[in-house]
């Protein structure tokens, strides 16, 4: 299990302040048993920050998965932050897939060469991004839909490990669904590639995907973050309940003093 910080560094952020912060969430997520953190770093910085990713790597014993698009500018920041794994997500509309996940399949791999691909559309170029993380001693995954020749694909690229874009199988938690992710898992095994799967996963869906041989890697943030809401949110208004109350006696006894 990989627990996504994301929504806590945007609930921060919503008011500029200091609090919540996603390093902290981080290390309560480490003490309650995941596996590692993954953060989507932002071109434009809209959930975390260059120095959240600094701190994060400097203060986990745990795996740190760090998710960028394939721009120079990321690939710069992601290698320097030395993560366990860099994961190229899309960031535009145009660079996903009709159900979300990064479109490779719009690269034309024969006789490839990692200075460059032919690309269809908006898709980036991911032969140097891939290449550039491996110089450096770091695997990268490639976020994809669970399509047989995107998987084939990624395998040519040079990646080390796919993540399966799971929100199909989510909006129809169907068998046909489930299916395609089972195909799709073994599909990649048998390449070498490891396998990692993610996106709208809650704690009913997630147990049909994590019994699928093959799948090594979970990564989940929304739905963590969503239920730590609820299940904490009694907590929450008990201690605010009695902070307040503790003023109210105070301003009772000045009163009568």
């Amino acid at each position: 299990l990989l627990v996504n910080v994301d929504h806590v560094a945007a609930l921060r952020n919503a008011r500029k302040t200091a609090y919540p912060d996603p390093v902290f969430a981080a290390q309560i997520c480490q003490q309650a048993g995941a596996d590692g953190i993954t953060v989507h770093l932002r071109r434009d910085r809209g959930h975390l920050r260059d120095r959240d990713v600094q701190r994060l790597k400097a203060c986990l014993d745990i795996a740190l998965h760090l998710e960028i698009t394939a721009h120079d500018e990321m690939l710069r920041m992601a290698v320097a932050a030395r993560p366990a794994m860099i994961t190229l997500v899309p960031q535009r509309r145009a660079e996903r897939q009709a159900d979300g996940g990064l479109d490779v399949r719009g690269l034309d791999v024969r006789g490839l060469d990692v200075r460059g691909l032919d690309v269809r559309g908006q898709c980036v170029v991911l032969a140097n991004a891939i290449a550039m993380a491996r110089k450096q001693g770091i695997k990268t995954s490639l976020f994809i839909s669970p399509d047989k020749r995107a998987i084939e694909l990624c395998a040519q690229l040079g990646a080390a490990q796919i993540e399966l874009h799971t929100g199909a199988y989510c909006e129809d938690p169907s068998l046909l669904q489930l299916q395609r992710l089972r195909n799709a898992a073994e599909h990649a095994h048998r390449l070498g590639l490891t396998v990692a799967a993610g996106h709208r996963l809650t704690r009913q869906n997630v147990v049909a995907v994590a019994a699928i041989r093959h799948i090594d890697e979970l990564n989940i943030g929304h739905a963590v973050i969503t239920d730590a809401v609820m299940m904490g949110l009694q907590r929450s208004v008990k201690a605010f309940r009695n902070a307040i109350d503790c003023g109210v006696r105070e301003r009772t006894l000045r009163a009568v003093s």
